[in-house]
Formats: structure tokens, sequence, C-alpha cells
């Protein structure tokens, strides 16, 4: 947990003062008892009237400064827990966003969001708890036992000898605690992933009748839930009661010592003042033990993201010779480490070429992109961008020559004009070009506010056309070298998936076209069509010679055309 209390260093000054405030406040609260007593066993005693006025203001104002020592100090330590956590928050959504796709693979993206939502609440209770009681309540426990020993050492002893053996039960219960907040989290991870699942692909669940099912097996993951945070908290709870007991038994203790050795009734009503005090701090430092197990948990799940290094290694590697554009030599992946998922697979594409690929579900179309862009790097062979080894490009400068539209690609809630030019302030006239290219300017024009039309969220106010040729037109807006488009005008006619592309020939010609897509006829005029078929190039060339050449390929064509095999 040491790199993200690092973050309370910038608000050093802030948990100073609350410190300062809410040790005032404790030791003002220390005193109350000691002037209780002496009203008791000497002003009272002495019937005098002055100095028992003078001692209640003093309680008066002892209770003054403890009050609102302890507000103020509560309001700084909420202060900077709040700053430290939305440093922390904000350095994590970088560093997520930062993540290499194998590394979000690894984490997963519900364990993600989990440690983004959930994480950072738990460390920022643990951390503002922390400033709130970890002060104070030492103070009060360690000043309380003082105290006692200056007004009766015997009795003192006697509260003396139950500490160790409440120290012993919060150390066992939160050593115990710390893995089980862990199995909490996970199974929070679990729920997390299943409710994201079943949200975004609630339509389906519907239209298949199985919100039945899916509402069993989130019940199921629930229960799971339930149960570790049962066995968790069932854990914690013990510590209350423990603390209560080993001190009411102390307690008892000097009311039996104090019977014995006669004590004066004011020092008996003063220890009975701080038995109250220190069983708060006792039971303040309970739960501080009990938060920090779960933020000392969170804050491991945190460190592991932020100490992952998230930076593409760039190499030396050897260049090809430079006379293609893309490149692929002898290319083999694998996402899991066991089977490879593309393998063997070699290519070349001239500049300016386009290069369709299709094939079945799970043949690895999508795989070859993830390897071009260098989402992943190969597990064998090389993919060269311009005769450069992609894995020799420093940070950024490969993605500069890509323009991407995916099928399942987002929109975010903001005006059109924001979604095409996406923060990369581009001129007008390259983003009005680019919605002529994809066929969406007449359609935004019709929009209320056109280019200031303000999309809803998931863009759930335009139709799915709408929304990939606005994806299209975002990939076009900054002239890429190489544009890739996996799938991304599944929801097209046939006549505006023809335009589109016929629009992106003429106004883009020197652009070097990726296509991944289900139908031959988004592919057929390609310069280059590569059909994939369990990972592996199972043919090669034009839409003719494949017809010619490659049982695959026409067997797909013929299904599309509406042929008989």
């Amino acid at each position: 947990m040491k790199r993200t209390l690092g973050y309370l260093k910038p608000y050093s000054g802030t948990v100073a003062a609350g410190l300062v405030f809410k040790f005032v406040g404790s030791v003002a609260e220390l005193f109350l008892p000691l002037v209780l007593d002496y009203i008791i066993d000497e002003a009272v005693p002495r019937k005098d009237t002055d100095m028992l006025i003078i001692l209640g203001f003093v309680m008066l104002g002892f209770s003054l400064v403890a009050l609102f020592g302890n507000i103020i100090a509560n309001r700084f330590a909420a202060k900077s827990s709040g700053n430290m956590t939305r440093d922390l928050r904000r350095d994590l959504f970088k560093k997520t966003s930062l993540l290499r796709s194998s590394q979000v693979d690894a984490f997963t993206l519900p364990s993600l969001i989990s440690r983004l939502t959930s994480d950072t609440y738990y460390v920022n209770q643990a951390v503002a708890r922390s400033l709130r009681m970890g002060v104070r309540a030492p103070i009060l426990l360690a000043g309380g036992l003082l105290l006692t020993f200056l007004l009766d050492w015997r009795l003192a002893l006697v509260l003396l000898a139950c500490v160790p053996f409440v120290g012993a039960a919060l150390v066992i219960i939160t050593k115990k605690s710390v893995p089980m907040y862990t199995a909490v989290q996970k199974s929070g991870d679990a729920a997390v992933r299943a409710m994201q699942e079943n949200i975004s692909g609630v339509r389906v669940i519907k239209a298949l009748s199985k919100s039945g099912y899916e509402t069993e097996k989130f019940a199921k993951i629930n229960e799971r839930l339930m149960a570790d945070e049962f066995a968790t908290n069932r854990l914690a709870s013990l510590t209350n009661p423990l603390v209560t007991l080993i001190l009411s038994g102390g307690l008892v203790g000097v009311i039996a010592v104090g019977a014995l050795l006669g004590a004066e009734a004011g020092t008996v009503l003063a220890f009975l003042s701080f038995f109250t005090i220190i069983l708060n701090a006792m039971l303040g430092i309970s739960k501080i033990f009990v938060t920090l197990s779960r933020g000392v948990a969170s804050a491991e799940r945190i460190e592991r993201v932020m100490e992952t290094d998230e930076t593409m290694p760039v190499g030396e590697y050897p260049e090809s010779d430079g006379a293609n554009k893309i490149e692929f030599k002898g290319v083999s992946f694998s996402y899991n480490g066991v089977k490879n998922n593309v393998e063997g697979v070699s290519f070349a594409v001239k500049e300016g070429w386009t290069v369709g690929v299709i094939g079945g579900t799970g043949s690895g179309k999508t795989t070859l992109i993830n390897l071009l862009m260098r989402f992943y790097d190969v597990t064998e062979g090389a993919v060269y961008v311009d005769g450069k080894d992609v894995r020799s490009y420093q940070s950024g400068k490969l993605a500069e020559k890509f323009g991407a539209a995916f099928q399942s690609d987002f929109l975010i809630a903001s005006t059109v004009r924001e979604n095409i030019d996406y923060f990369r302030n581009l001129p007008e006239e390259d983003i009005l070009k680019a919605l002529r290219c994809s066929c969406a300017e007449e359609f935004v024009n019709g929009l209320d506010g056109g280019l200031d039309f303000v999309l809803a969220q998931k863009a759930a106010n335009l139709s799915g056309g709408q929304k990939q040729r606005l994806l299209i037109a975002r990939a076009l807006a900054a002239s890429p070298q190489i544009l890739v488009l996996d799938d991304s005008s599944s929801a097209l006619d046939y006549s505006t998936d023809a335009k589109v592309r016929e629009n992106i020939n003429q106004n883009y010609p020197n652009c070097t076209k990726f296509i991944v897509a289900q139908r031959v006829s988004a592919v057929r005029h390609a310069d280059l069509i590569i059909v994939m078929d369990d990972g592996k190039i199972a043919g090669a060339g034009t839409h003719k010679q494949l017809m010619e050449n490659c049982g695959e390929y026409r067997e797909i064509s013929l299904v599309q055309a509406g042929g008989d095999l």
C-alpha cells in the first residue's frame, strides 16, 4: 500500500493540520474525567460553589475544544482522502487506457472496472478512517491508560492487563481477513462481468427469451459473492464483541479491586469514564483494522495495475526491402500461448492497394488486424509497415499511419462533430470530406443541428447503418496512410456499401485499404483477397483467381450469390 499512500504526499499540509486538530481535540477529551474526579472528591465535599461554577465552565471549555477539534479534523481528513482518491482514480484510469491488449486480457475488463470503482472506494474509506481515528484512538487509549495511573496505579494495572488480549485478538482477525477480502473482490469481479454481459446483450437475451436463464446464472454468482461477504463479515464482526468483552471484564476487575482497596467515589467514577474512553478507543482501532484489511487488499489490486509496464517494447529489427506498404512474413501468433490462432501467414501489399480479408468466424481475420496495428506482438515471424518491423516503431508513430473503424466500435455521448474529430483538431473541410465519402453527409444534414447534433449514449438515437457511416467518417477524417475497416459495413445495404468503397477509392487514392468483411461483394474488386481458414491462408489472389483456384472462396461466393453447389 506504500505506493497508494504516496498519493497523500501533495496534501501533507492538510493531513498535518487535521492531525493537529485531532490531537488537540483528543487531549481535551481526556481531561474531562480528571476535572470530574476533582469536582466529586474535592469541590463537592467543601461545598465550594464558586469553584464548582468555574470547574463547570472548564469542563464546558474542554468539551467545546474536543467537539470543534474533532469536527475540523474530520473535515480535513475527508478533504485530503477525497483529493487522494481523485488523483489515484485519475491515474488508474489513464494507466488502464494505456494497457496493452494482452495485459487487458490478463486482468480482464470486469476486474479493471472493479478496481477503478470499488477498490478505489475501499482505499478512500481506509485512508479517511485512519486519518479520523488513527490519531484519536491511540491518543485516547494511551492517554487514558496514563491518566488512570495518575489516579490510582493499582486500578490502572487491572485495565492495562486487558490491552495485550485485545491487541492479540485484533492482529489474529486482521491477518485472517485480508485474504478473505481478496476473495470477496474476485467474486465481485465475476458479478461485474455477468452484469456487463447481460446489459450489453440485453436485446439478444430478450429475443431468445433467456432472461430467466440469465437471472438464474447471476443468482448463482450473487450467492457466491454473498457467501464470501458473509464469511468475511462474520469474522470481522467478532472484533467489537471481543474488545467489549475483554474490557468489560477489566471494568469488573476495577470495581472489585476498588471496593477492596476502598477507593474514593470520584476516582471510581473517573475510572468508569476512562473505561468508556478506552473502550471507544479500542473499538475505533478495531474498526480501523477491519477497514484497513479491505483497503490493503484493494490497494494491492490497484498497485498491480499501476506497476504494470504498459509501454510497448521498441527494439531494433531487420528491415524489409521496402518495396511494399505492408508485409506479413511467416507470422504466427497465439492469444493463450498454447495453440496458434494464426500460423505461417505471409503476404505483401503495395501502396494504394485494397486488400480484402474474408473467411469464417474464428478463422483469424481480426487477428491479422490486431497484429498489423500492433495491438499484440507476433509469436513468430514479422509484420512490416513501410519496410520497418512494427515492433521497431516508437510509441504513437505507428498509430499515426492508421485510420480504423471496427464493427463494435464506440461513439461518445457528444456532438457528431466531436465524434468524427475525436479531439484531433481536424480542419472542417476534412471532416466534411469524410462525411461525404462515407455517405453520411445527407443524414447528418437532416439531423437537428447537423454536425452539432448531440448523440445519445452509445448513439442510441441513430440506426446501425448511420453509426457505421460515422465510424468510417472518423477513420477517414485524418487522411490515413492505411485504412482498416473490420466488418464496419455489415449494417449497410449493398448499394451504400458499394458507394462508400467507390468514394474512398476516388478521394483517397494513395491510401492502402485493409478490409475485413463477411460479404464477397465488399472485397471482390480488391487488388488482393486473402481467404483465412482456421488461422491459415487458404488462398490469396484476385476474385477471378480465387474463383478458379480456391474452393473455400468459391463456396462462399456461390452461397452468397444464391448458386447451387
